[in-house]
């Protein structure tokens, strides 16, 4: 929302750019974090969070113009919030934070001409940095441990050590016996009658399906844009009209 006043033309002024909207999200999830977390009512409207150039973080509604000057961040974050443990939203907001800064970056890249060095210049200079999820979840220590382990010649006898233990670890998949697969086959006969309370269409079972909490219908989760692994951090799932009329409840 701030492209207007900031239009980084050179490869150290995006990088610069990128590092003070990255300081600002971090304060956000970090040191502000229960000032952002009241911010981000559920009952308002779909919003958003902004990291600006200035280290200053920002929660607001998305920008009205259409295409809008810069890349927008993930939009109605504040949707989720009481549907998940406070940790896991974070840290959800923290992997669409690093999309987002990943997208201005290479927005200003691609409309100031920057060539394939200039890229892989500026690309390298954010690998750097920690990414926003490293800083909120505190994994950058644990990275960096295992890659002075990887580092260090003298490390090769614990890697291939550590390397067994983790195959040996691993199970396989036991044969099933006949009682197991005829209950999945009427698992799956019962499913196919359901249908997507989106589209309309029967169940499937290689797709990947989540019920609503509150009316309990059943939806492609590729249909309400829930993947398989967001769908484990989320705690009581609403579908998108319980959503929208538990917003216009008076």
């Amino acid at each position: 929302m701030d492209g207007a006043q900031c239009n980084p033309r050179t490869v150290e002024e995006v990088f610069r750019d990128l590092k003070g909207r990255r300081a600002g999200l971090i304060k956000a999830l970090t040191t502000d974090v229960e000032e952002f977390y009241q911010q981000c009512d559920p009952d308002k409207e779909n919003l958003c969070l902004y990291g600006l150039p200035s280290e200053q973080w920002e929660v607001n509604l998305p920008a009205e113009e259409v295409p809008p000057e810069l890349p927008e961040p993930a939009l109605g974050i504040n949707f989720a919030r009481d549907g998940m443990q406070e940790k896991d939203w974070l840290a959800l907001v923290a992997v669409h934070s690093d999309a987002w800064l990943l997208s201005v970056a290479f927005y200003f890249g691609a409309r100031f001409g920057f060539d394939k060095s200039d890229r892989k210049r500026l690309f390298n200079m954010i690998n750097d940095l920690p990414t926003v999820f490293e800083v909120v979840t505190g994994t950058p220590n644990k990275q960096h441990r295992e890659k002075s382990s990887i580092s260090n010649p003298n490390s090769n006898k614990s890697k291939s050590s550590s390397k067994r233990v983790s195959e040996s670890q691993v199970k396989k998949p036991e044969p099933k016996d006949e009682d197991e697969a005829g209950e999945e086959e009427e698992d799956e006969d019962e499913h196919g009658e359901t249908l997507c309370g989106a589209c309309g269409e029967n169940y499937a079972s290689d797709e990947f399906w989540i019920c609503c909490d509150i009316c309990e219908k059943w939806f492609h989760g590729k249909c309400v844009k829930i993947t398989p692994a967001r769908a484990e951090h989320i705690k009581h799932y609403k579908c998108p009209s319980c959503t929208n009329n538990k917003r216009l409840r008076p």
